[in-house]
């Protein structure tokens, strides 16, 4: 039995894999027969972004113009769980049926998403917008995919600021009042910030001043990835 969870349970111990509820066991066994025993295509060296910042930094608009601007594929952890949670298939119904029973979708089921996105990407510049989203699933991508960041994108935005914006974005909406944010940022910092320390302490990471107009902080984006132009080819 346990050959068969060779790939994605690299990083859960058996001890951990015995305890696992039935239907997340189930999950995890589907996707590691989908996955493979690679992390990313060999064939393949793409360049990995990371693109991290709080809920209302703005990452995922900046990742828009980085994607449309730089030619790179942009991939959200969670648009790609739920695209597989609405699809028919059985790994989409198992998902569901673990978010229905309160449980916590494994790390290693979203990095199979994300590694099936890498391969089928037609470029070889990778943007992954919100991932990881703690140390656990860093230690889990780089087991998983094989590889680390090349670059670490990390939005940084004053708490009123980010406030301000998710309450104007969502216009009052119950589930986003000031509590329910002020919970959404503590766990951010929490969980999110272990991860910008880890690769800070390996050069890896780029903090971005996310305060001004779209364009204004584009422009600082944009400084970033100009710097990076021998490296990624990059025409603009």
């Amino acid at each position: 039995m346990w050959r068969r969870f060779a790939h994605l349970s690299q990083s859960i111990s058996r001890t951990k894999l015995q305890s696992l509820d039935p239907t997340v066991l189930k999950l995890i066994n589907t996707f590691s027969s989908d996955a493979g025993n690679d992390g990313v295509a060999s064939s393949r060296k793409p360049f990995i972004s990371f693109v991290l910042g709080g809920p209302g930094s703005g990452k995922g608009t900046q990742c828009e113009k980085i994607a449309s601007i730089f030619s790179f594929a942009h991939l959200s952890a969670g648009e790609l769980l739920r695209e597989e949670m609405s699809s028919p298939s059985e790994n989409g119904e198992l998902i569901r049926n673990v978010i229905k029973e309160g449980k916590i979708v494994p790390s290693a089921i979203t990095i199979s998403l994300i590694k099936r996105a890498i391969n089928s990407a037609t470029s070889d510049k990778i943007l992954i917008d919100g991932f990881p989203r703690s140390e656990e699933n860093r230690i889990a991508f780089e087991k998983i995919i094989g590889v680390e960041p090349d670059l670490v994108i990390f939005f940084e935005c004053p708490e009123e600021e980010m406030v301000k914006r998710i309450l104007g974005r969502n216009l009052g909406r119950i589930d986003d009042n000031m509590e329910t944010i002020r919970k959404r940022l503590k766990v951010f910092e929490d969980l999110n910030m272990p991860v910008v320390e880890h690769y800070s302490s390996k050069g890896k990471v780029h903090k971005i001043t996310a305060t001004g107009t779209v364009d204004e902080i584009f422009e600082r984006v944009r400084q970033v990835f100009a710097s990076l132009r021998p490296k990624l080819c990059l025409e603009h």
